[in-house]
């Protein structure tokens, strides 16, 4: 027999009413390194055929895992804050554009232990461009928004990148 408060496997539904909305503006870089002895991004799959930009770090149809670092300043020596955490695919057969499925989680300061979803196209081809914030976890709960990106330094022979992160996340 089912508990009181739930006859079966859910219970009456009630009025949700969220708790004001905070807006938390954040700033940041990402370092993407895919060469080298110790990189943050590996290739897990690639098609086993000739594709588009077959001779570039990136070809059409690969996907990567990540574990990027987040620091404060643009020198990987400065300060991590987190790490973005993920898969991105290269999607584009006629421009070099990735598909980015990432949490972006921190490790230190007021955000310590929360995080905010990333999943968006990423034509990283240009400067600038933006990611959908499309949900977060701890203090970020129920999260959006948007990520304006800028390339900071960008290595097309080797892959690297490290990338400007302004975040706008709208929250609970």
């Amino acid at each position: 027999m089912a508990p009181a408060c739930c006859q079966g496997y859910y219970s009456n539904s009630l009025l949700y009413v969220p708790a004001p909305e905070k807006v938390t503006n954040l700033h940041f870089f990402l370092h993407d390194t895919i060469s080298g002895k110790n990189p943050s991004a590996v290739m897990v799959a690639r098609p086993n055929m000739t594709t588009a930009f077959n001779d570039t770090p990136l070809p059409f149809g690969s996907v990567f895992a990540t574990d990027d670092p987040l620091t404060v300043g643009p020198d990987l020596k400065s300060q991590v804050i987190g790490n973005a955490q993920g898969l991105w695919a290269s999607t584009g057969e006629d421009v070099i554009t990735l598909v980015v499925y990432m949490d972006l989680g921190f490790t230190q300061g007021e955000f310590n232990g929360s995080s905010i979803s990333v999943f968006s196209r990423n034509p990283i081809t240009q400067t600038e461009r933006e990611l959908a914030v499309v949900g977060g976890r701890g203090k970020f709960r129920m999260a959006k928004g948007f990520a304006h990106l800028k390339t900071y330094f960008g290595n097309f022979t080797s892959g690297d990148a490290i990338v400007e992160y302004n975040v706008t996340v709208i929250h609970h």
